[in-house]
């Protein structure tokens, strides 16, 4: 019996795992998934960052609760952003990968509705969706909720500060009675307070301290310059390193779709990535910078999040964040 199997999953499950290379839990999941597996629904509240392992510490208990030869729709994973959702769904689906009769989708806001409708007129078992959109496709009697025994709210404090409170509240408010909530989130804001004594009954908790890993070999300079100079710098940068790979983190919108324009009309290679782009959009952005054919992704924070990307050579803070573990995790 390997530790993942200790933990109470199966020897199945296990196996996938030591197929996709997992060799030891981390503290969240070694925490998390032995209170999840319990048989009755257990509402769980699970306070860790990004970062920290937590799709795998809820993702394998699901995938072992659920009842395969159900059609119904049993679990719901709400997540902050379409790239975040389509990266949870893909890591559900690598874990599930021995189990064929098993449906997951993912719905997101930015893309045609009727294709995801299309979509889960198969049999879905586990749906990861943006709050937006999932209440949409609830109002359109396209998802039910009536045999939901497990909702997930992943990155909740993020949801919650994106303005999905009204969506959030509308769709628990439908859940059966008889059902777990499992909230994943870096703080116990105010607002989570609120879910938690509204929607939750007893919880167990588990806290991981923030333990952030860090590379080792990143150089970190500064530069001070007058706010009207920034652009200058920037180019200064762009120009010395033409083979550079990196992103640039804004804190809005506003400011990520203007220094994209500014820098594509002087010639550079860049593109945008932030809530107000369609997905079409977005996906063209993600295509261009993992198949290396730009110099700069420029992004919002929220809207970088589930982006996993290798051998990049610069981060750019535009704007520097208010947390140092929103610093860390650029």
């Amino acid at each position: 019996m390997n530790v993942f199997e200790q933990l109470g999953l199966s020897a199945d499950t296990s196996a996938v795992l030591d197929r996709l290379g997992f060799e030891k839990p981390t503290p969240i999941q070694e925490q998390a998934i032995p209170l999840l597996l319990e048989s009755d629904p257990t509402d769980f509240i699970g306070l860790a960052q990004t970062g920290t392992g937590k799709t795998a510490a809820f993702g394998l208990p699901l995938l072992e609760l659920v009842a395969e030869d159900m059609r119904a729709t049993q679990a719901i994973v709400m997540a902050p952003t379409r790239e975040l959702g389509q990266q949870t769904a893909q890591q559900l689906k690598s874990f599930a990968q021995d189990n064929p009769v098993l449906n997951i989708e993912v719905v997101y806001g930015g893309s045609p509705i009727n294709r995801q409708i299309q979509a889960l007129k198969t049999p879905t078992q586990i749906i990861v969706a943006t709050p937006g959109r999932l209440l949409d496709l609830i109002r359109r009697k396209v998802v039910s909720l009536a045999d939901v025994r497990y909702v997930v709210l992943d990155e909740a404090d993020e949801m919650l500060n994106m303005g999905f409170k009204e969506e959030i509240d509308d769709i628990l408010s439908h859940v059966p009675e008889e059902r777990a909530i499992w909230l994943f989130s870096a703080t116990m804001a105010p607002d989570i307070r609120r879910i938690v004594s509204t929607y939750m009954q007893d919880p167990k908790e588990v806290q991981v301290e923030a333990h952030v890993k860090t590379n080792t070999d990143i150089t970190h300079q500064y530069v001070v310059t007058k706010a009207a100079n920034k652009m200058a710098a920037i180019r200064r940068f762009l120009d010395y390193d033409p083979s550079m790979r990196g992103i640039m983190f804004c804190r809005t919108k506003r400011e990520t779709q203007q220094i994209a324009d500014k820098l594509t009309n002087l010639g550079y290679s860049v593109e945008p990535l932030h809530g107000d782009l369609s997905q079409g959009q977005r996906d063209t952005a993600m295509r261009r910078f993992k198949s290396r054919s730009m110099q700069l992704l420029i992004a919002t924070d929220v809207a970088a999040r589930g982006i996993d990307v290798n051998d990049l050579t610069h981060v750019f803070h535009h704007t520097l964040p208010d947390q140092l573990e929103a610093y860390t995790h650029r």
